[in-house]
């Protein structure tokens, strides 16, 4: 088992930049490949960044040069740099990990998830 804690949400103008950060505690963190999904209001989840243990990265087309992935597998952290922020970005965000060896879209590929923190992006 591994229990996940986001943090770093609020409400932030279009354009504006926002950090979040997930807590690991648990298992051994480095285990797992670690990713971000985001669910708006009416709509899917859906996925927008993955981090595999020894740093590669994965992006949705969406975000891909305006937010950054990183991990810490010492501290058992990960965090999501979010820049030039949208108010379609606008969505809670979730943090999750899995054991499997790729990176994932699909939420059904992750095995464990955070609460959730609120992203709210105004124009």
């Amino acid at each position: 088992q591994v229990q996940l804690v986001e943090s770093g949400g609020g409400l932030v103008q279009a354009g504006g930049s926002l950090r979040l950060s997930c807590a690991a505690s648990g298992r051994t963190f480095s285990r797992y490949i670690m990713g971000w999904f985001r669910q708006a209001p009416g709509k899917e989840r859906e996925f927008v960044a993955g981090i595999r243990i020894g740093g590669s990265t994965r992006y949705a087309d969406s975000v891909k040069g305006r937010f950054t992935i990183s991990r810490d597998n010492v501290k058992n952290t990960m965090n999501l740099q979010m820049n030039s922020l949208k108010p379609e970005d606008t969505a809670v965000y979730y943090c999750a990990a899995t054991t499997a060896p790729t990176i994932g879209w699909s939420i059904n590929q992750y095995d464990y998830w955070g609460q959730g923190t609120q992203v709210t992006v105004s124009s």
